[in-house]
């Protein structure tokens, strides 16, 4: 696992392939007990949003028009295909960031890792106007947040789903999570997570289910809460602001920040050169 104590998702939780078996049972009781008693709240009003008004074709951005973009705007959200990356160099890393790598189990982890890290180092060359992205630095504090050593005023959150991954780059406290757009896997388990169905299409049911989900996971990557600690209580939205998106028709993905005054540009950015 990237970070110990990590946020799992959705179908980790169900499989157990990733977490300790000792736990399954208690996280799907708790679950169950979250989307039958508090997911409706709230999302019934967002899924519906996010077919009406939150479908977002995404617009492909080259890193050279990133500062205007960052002048613009207050959080970038930035879609990476994480097989546009056959090839990996750890030449971007640290020796700090190296040990973390040596750290993962898994290949797919230490891929994630390795391309997330020098895609956001790429981005931040542009936005801070550093010559080299081994000017650039980062961290982790005991929640998991990644922070960007000596730039104390931005705000990064990293999420990820098969091979895709997500990164916000920001101005104000932000938190993420997407989801791959699928019929959800063990149904017979899920049946049982469900509230009374509003939605009589298929779909839509089990993206009311990963819209909840990755609200939910962005709520305590914001917080800095565990998932466990909030999935037997309402998390209290009426503070800040939440939206959730229905990107390229394949990618369900939920975002909060602390206020609804703040400007969001969500693009796609493509591959990056690592010369």
């Amino acid at each position: 696992m990237e970070v110990p104590g990590r946020i799992p998702k959705i179908d980790e939780f169900f499989s157990g392939k990733k977490i300790k078996s000792s736990f399954i049972f208690l996280h799907k009781l708790r679950i169950r007990a979250f989307i039958t008693a508090n997911c409706s709240n709230y999302s019934k009003y967002v899924v519906s949003c996010m077919y009406k008004k939150n479908s977002i074709i995404l617009s492909s951005v080259p890193l050279k028009n990133l500062p205007n973009l960052w002048a613009q705007n207050d959080v970038l959200i930035f879609l990476i295909d994480l097989g546009d990356y056959d090839t990996l160099s750890m030449e971007c890393l640290n020796n700090s960031e190296r040990e973390n790598l040596e750290k993962l189990k898994t290949e797919y982890f230490k891929k994630r890792y390795i391309v997330s890290r020098m895609v956001l180092k790429h981005i931040l060359c542009k936005l801070l106007n550093k010559t080299s992205v081994l000017e650039i630095s980062t961290c982790k504090d005991k929640f998991g947040e990644v922070h960007i050593l000596s730039h104390k005023e931005l705000h990064i959150c990293i999420s990820y789903s098969e091979n895709i991954a997500t990164l916000a780059v920001s101005k104000v406290k932000v938190g993420i999570d997407v989801e791959i757009k699928r019929p959800l896997a063990l149904k017979n388990t899920l049946k049982y997570l469900k509230p009374v169905s509003q939605f009589s299409d298929k779909s839509e049911s089990d993206a009311y289910i990963l819209i909840g989900w990755t609200l939910r996971e962005a709520y305590c990557k914001f917080s800095n809460e565990s998932m466990l600690s909030v999935l037997g209580k309402e998390p209290d939205f009426n503070n800040i602001f939440y939206s959730s998106y229905l990107l390229d028709n394949k990618y369900v993905f939920s975002l909060i920040t602390d206020s609804d005054s703040h400007t969001i540009k969500i693009s796609r950015l493509g591959k990056i050169s690592s010369d």
